[in-house]
């Protein structure tokens, strides 16, 4: 007896067409029907499982890129006790962020994902406008993460070869900003490379990086503090407050406040494994997982990397000091003091540095591997100059010319360092409030305009939806405010916080092209698909 029979996520989504019951149909079918039905024909190789899905976004959120990278700064604003309590605060908010993007890449599996969503949340009157705004918010915002990724890893290799050589003290190599500009040059074509392999081959490396930076944390948060021959008191590490921050701040409060930085910027680009959709098998179900399961672990396991840190730092003027032997690179002096202090050598916290720098190295890989996908589905949609070029895939079905044109756009970025440092800071501030901007936006359309005409997918928060995208969208506003505070006083071309400058000149351009240009054209989405 032939009968009619969906899937049962898809039923209750309400999405998909039915299909006749002697059909045999494979999970790469159903998610090839789903985005045709969403506008766009599969190009893209579907060979991501949830782990490879996983894997991307926690490799672009590595724990030991971001902690290790802004440590200095923790320890600065606030020290142990802003990292001990801050970073769960802020994990427990950046879930509700995940949480409620989840839900929205669960109704909308694509490679475009936020700029898609607010499309589609909007309607046809908004959806360009908010299309437009949230895509070029999210492309920079990533752009200029893979920038700060990659420019903080060429950072890194010139203080191990500082230390490799004697570090500061001992006469060892100090590099000019040329040359790391040149090693942050050589790591992006690196990436590039790689990048242009078949998806197998970024899967393997995808898998590979997530576990080093899953087992990379739980050596270095045992291997240094038992090897310290100087160790912090638990009062401290769970009670200590620094407020010598050295810039003029004498207010606890907004110290604090300072320090969450550290925390936020290292749980960012977990947007990854939505941009990775198009090519993962059960996206719908798939892509929402990679995106929570990223945030969750990444809390866990950092949680437990800043502890076991903290109780090796005993002198928090010393390591912030620019006349140590890491050049006031803070992280790599806890490291570098470990060995030296107990063997007389240094040796082995260059090793332990070298671990730290392989994660940061997958960490911008991975990052590529995500701003390529949205500048191939980005530019598929017309949204970018010379589109046709940038959304075209090859016979590996690789979008190879957003991959280079992502490491191009990232080395340009960081060009702004040989100029002014303070300019490359306002480069990188739109990584962590760029990309907020972006992420907040489709939530808001969903709990505003879009709250009772959204069809979630197979993953959603039932009746919590709305309150958790409240939430979500409140904490955007509220870093977003708080990120954009000087940072030190008083206030000169120096010591000015450029985020908002930053931000608010990428709203300007944005809304500028917009009303000059693309609204005559722009018109959000379009199907490839043809028809005829």
């Amino acid at each position: 007896m032939a009968r009619n029979r969906i899937d049962e996520h898809e039923a209750r989504a309400g999405h998909y067409h039915l299909l006749p019951e002697t059909e045999v149909v494979s999970l790469s079918d159903g998610d090839d029907s789903r985005l045709n039905q969403l506008g766009y024909k599969q190009e893209l190789r579907r060979g991501l499982t949830a782990i490879a899905n996983f894997s991307v976004s926690f490799s672009v959120v590595s724990v030991l890129t971001g902690l290790n990278t802004m440590y200095g700064d923790g320890l600065r604003y606030g020290g142990p006790l802003t990292m001990i309590y801050g970073f769960p605060i802020v994990g427990l908010l950046t879930l509700i962020v995940g949480l409620s993007m989840a839900e929205i890449c669960s109704a909308y599996p694509t490679s475009g994902g936020l700029y898609f969503w607010s499309a589609k949340l909007c309607g046809k009157r908004w959806g360009p406008l908010a299309s437009w705004l949230t895509g070029w918010f999210n492309i920079v915002g990533q752009w200029a993460v893979t920038t700060s990724v990659d420019f903080s890893l060429a950072q890194l290799i010139s203080v191990i070869i500082l230390l490799s050589t004697g570090g500061k003290n001992g006469g060892g190599y100090e590099a000019s900003k040329y040359v790391i500009m040149c090693f942050h040059g050589g790591i992006l074509l690196l990436h590039a490379i790689i990048n242009s392999l078949p998806i197998s081959v970024m899967s393997f490396f995808g898998q590979v990086a997530a576990a080093w930076n899953l087992l990379g944390v739980l050596l270095l948060m045992i291997l240094i503090p038992s090897v310290a021959k100087h160790k912090a008191s638990a009062e401290f590490v769970f009670t200590h407050f620094n407020t010598d921050t050295g810039e003029g701040i004498d207010n606890g409060v907004y110290i604090f406040v300072l320090g969450l930085l550290v925390s936020q910027y290292t749980l960012l680009g977990y947007d990854a494994s939505a941009h990775m959709t198009e090519e993962t098998k059960s996206a719908d179900l798939n892509g929402p997982r990679g995106i929570i399961s990223s945030i969750a672990i990444s809390i866990i396991f950092g949680w437990g990397y800043l502890i076991g840190i903290t109780f090796t730092v005993t002198n928090i003027p010393y390591l912030l000091s620019e006349d140590n032997d890491a050049g006031g690179y803070a992280i790599a002096e806890v490291f570098y003091l470990a060995f030296k202090d107990r063997y007389g050598s240094g040796v082995g916290g260059i090793i332990c540095l070298g671990i730290v720098a392989v994660a940061i190295f997958f960490c911008g890989m991975s990052s590529i591997t995500s701003n390529s996908r949205m500048a191939y589905a980005f530019s598929r949609d017309g949204a970018m100059p010379f589109s046709s070029v940038w959304h075209k895939v090859n016979e590996q079905e690789v979008p190879v010319n957003a991959v280079w044109l992502s490491a191009v756009i990232a080395f340009c970025m960081a060009l702004t360092s040989l100029e002014s440092y303070v300019a490359f800071e306002a480069m990188v501030s739109i990584a962590t409030i760029g990309s907020y901007i972006a992420y907040a936006l489709p939530t808001l359309f969903r709990v505003t305009l879009a709250r009772k005409s959204f069809v979630p997918g197979p993953f959603n928060l039932g009746r919590f939806s709305i309150l958790a995208g409240w939430v979500a969208v409140l904490w955007v506003i509220t870093i977003s405010v708080l990120f954009s505070l000087p940072v030190a006083y008083p206030i000169t071309t120096e010591t000015l916080n450029y985020a908002p400058v930053a931000v608010g000149g990428l709203l300007i351009l944005t809304v500028s092209a917009w009303v000059l240009s693309a609204r005559h054209w722009f018109t959000g989405p379009i199907t490839n698909i043809d028809n005829s």
